[in-house]
Order: structure tokens, then sequence, then C-alpha cells
């Protein structure tokens, strides 16, 4: 039996571990597996990586010092970790402020802080995916107790302007705390948040070649917050558990190896993703694109079919051999059509058949090739079985493609 052939590309769902991280990381499972709290000599290897690791995250995300970043197992603890750890430590402001498109990690937290007792506004976005930043600044008052926000869009791209949007904040109200989701961000643009009025920003390992199960925190020395996990002492006081000495390893050698790459992500990276939109767009009638706005991640595109289903899209792709995803990995169970794609105002005949494709710089020519050869026939199929034959008949027209 032979190994199916597939092209992965749902890279902003997870990435391939880099082989040079897993060398990085082999030798704390079985050589130097000591628990870095302890005193003796054996374990100070474990705690030797850990503090060099800390040191790289530093220069990873720009921050001033190694005590700004914490280790955590994901991108969803380290939002959990600043949103929760703001306002348990301050409980005297109930109003709080996020974007219509954020990854559930915090969209969800937000919607059981409501349940709580809190006023929440969400900020909307146009039809480019672009961030309606006059919301929020209008919205800031003197109640307000944060303000959380993406760097990058999991499902278009998109980039918001979090320096700006931080900036603004504080000019209306100091004390306002920002977060930023840099999961999406981390390893394709440059981070530097040393210089921004960001308080807090949370990366994801797996989103840049690292392994699952390992993130950072950067939280500013000024701030303080109480921590989600209580424990011991680990991590200043402030993320109780054992750390995962392999895995936090894994991760500064990854963000090592992306800070290589971000010029490759801008050139080659954006080259493929854009060889592919282009060719999809100009092969297939019924294809538009979601995603429109320039100001994008390199690696990301989302493409809407119109009258056909997403899931027979993926399903059939899948049989070619082909990886991609109809939203967020982590809504990818949820038949109900993607709330950033809603927000956007995508309309109803393309919400459900809207593909979101994220290359890496795994990526090769040959595979967007291949996606370029296939993909459109696919669609074709579907059109040819779709129950809307007359309104694609009239998109074919409009076009100025007429059928046989």
């Amino acid at each position: 039996m032979t190994d199916k052939k597939f092209i992965y590309l749902d890279n902003n769902a997870t990435t391939k571990v880099d082989e040079k991280v897993v060398e990085a990381m082999l030798p704390y499972f079985s050589q130097y597996y000591g628990n870095p709290s302890s005193i003796y000599d054996f374990a100070g290897k474990s705690a030797n990586v850990i503090k060099e690791s800390r040191e790289i995250i530093k220069d990873f995300m720009g921050a001033n010092s190694q005590k700004e970043i914490i280790f955590t197992a994901s991108g969803s603890e380290s939002a959990n970790t600043a949103i929760r750890g703001i306002l348990n430590a301050d409980r005297s402001k109930n109003h709080l402020i996020t974007t219509k498109v954020e990854h559930p990690c915090v969209l969800n937290v937000y919607k059981q802080l409501e349940k709580e007792g809190y006023n929440v506004t969400y900020a909307g976005v146009n039809s480019s995916g672009e961030l309606n930043t006059e919301e929020i600044y209008e919205s800031v008052n003197d109640k307000t107790a944060l303000v959380s926000c993406m760097y990058a869009n999991n499902e278009t791209g998109v980039i918001f302007p979090v320096e700006e949007i931080a900036e603004k904040v504080k000019s209306k109200n100091k004390d306002t705390k920002v977060f930023v989701d840099a999961v999406q961000a981390a390893g394709k643009i440059n981070l530097d948040v040393k210089n921004t009025q960001i308080d807090m920003m949370g990366i994801s390992g797996h989103k840049f070649h690292a392994p699952k199960g390992v993130g950072a925190l950067y939280v500013k020395s000024s701030v303080l917050f109480n921590p989600l996990i209580i424990g011991g002492h680990q991590e200043n006081g402030r993320r109780a558990g054992t750390e995962n000495v392999a895995f936090i390893a894994g991760l500064a050698k990854a963000a090592l190896l992306a800070q290589d790459y971000l010029k490759y992500e801008s050139t080659k990276v954006k080259e493929l993703r854009d060889k592919l939109e282009n060719g999809l767009l100009s092969r297939v009638y019924s294809a538009r694109l979601n995603s429109a706005s320039r100001t994008r991640v390199p690696n990301t595109t989302n493409i809407g079919f119109e009258y056909v289903e997403g899931e027979l899209i993926l399903l059939n792709m899948n049989d070619a051999g082909i990886c991609a995803s109809s939203g967020s990995a982590c809504t990818s169970g949820s038949l109900d059509p993607s709330h950033v794609l809603k927000a956007m105002g995508i309309p109803f005949t393309a919400l459900h058949g809207s593909i979101r494709f994220s290359l890496s710089r795994y990526t090769t020519d040959e595979e967007i090739d291949y996606a370029l050869e296939v993909i459109p026939g696919i669609i074709e199929k579907l059109n040819n079985i779709s129950p809307f034959q007359q309104e694609l008949k009239e998109l074919r027209q409009r076009k100025g493609i007429y059928s046989k």
C-alpha cells in the first residue's frame, strides 16, 4: 500500500514541526530530564534552557525583559490568562471591548464574561475584513477595563493596526489595558511590543513550526494581573506547573528559525499565495475573493465558491489529497457559517462555500500547480450537481461566460 499524495494548505490550523526544532527538543526528553525547579546540578540543564529560551522569545516578541515572558501551553491559555488576569486584579471596571472576528479563544471568553455581568462592545469589520477602528475608539470610557484585538485574522489573514489601536485607546483612557492575540502573526511578520502601548500579547508555537502544546504570553512589566493557574512558584509565580522543558526549547528554536525566514515569508510564500489566489479566481467563474484587503499576512487567502457547500469542496479536495479549511480549526466541527465572514457581510451564496488556504515555507510551486490543476475541476463537478442551476447560469452570464 502506497502513501496517499497530499498537499497541505491549512497552515493556519497547524504547521509541520521543523526537523531542527525536533532536534532541539530531543535531549530534554531522556538525557536532561531534571525538574527545572530542583536545586541539584542535574536539573541545571533544564533550568538553563528555559532561561535561554525566555531570552530568545523576549527578542522574538520585542519585549524589554525576560521577566515579561510567561510560557504557556497554548494561544488559548495565553488569551485566557491575559483577559482573566487583568479583570481579576481589578474588579472596579465592567466595560470591555473586542471585535466581532476574534478567534474563539477570545470571543468565547468575552461571551462568558457577559454572562458574568460585564458590558461588552464588539467592533465590526468592513467587506474586506478590515477593522472599523473608530468603533473601538468611540467606545472607550472610564469604565473600560480591557480591549482585546487580534493582530492578524486567522480566516482572512487581514492585519489589524494594533499598535495604533493601543496608542489611541491609551490616549483616551490610560488605565485601559490592551491585549493582542498575535497567534496568526507570529512567524509571518515582525513583532516588536517594546515600542508600543500594548500591555499583553499571546503567541502559539504550533503556528510557526514548533510543536502543539506550547505558547507564550508577554505581559508588560508595569501591568499587574492575577495568575490563571495557581500552585507553585514557576514562571515567577504567574503560571504554576512544572515547565514543559522540551517544548519550550522547541518554541525557542522555532522562533529563531522564523526570524530567519521572515523575508522568505514576505516574498516566496506570498508569491505562491498570490499564484494560487489569482489562478483560482481566473479559472473558476463562481469564485470570489473574501480576503480582499491588501494588508494581509503573506500566506493566507480566503475564497468563496458560490452556490456550493464548503464541506463538499473539502471532502472532494481531500479525495484529491489537498488539505484546506472552511474556517478556524477550533470551529470546524460546527455546521454554522464562519462568524468572521458573516461579520464581513459575505453574501449568503458564498458564505457556506468559502475555503481558507494557508501556506507555509514548506509549500512548493509544484503543490500550487497541482492545486490549480485539480480544484477548478472539483468546483465544476459540484456546480453541475448544485440545486442552484439557474443562479449559476445567471452568474456565468454576468461574467460573460455562456454555457453551451
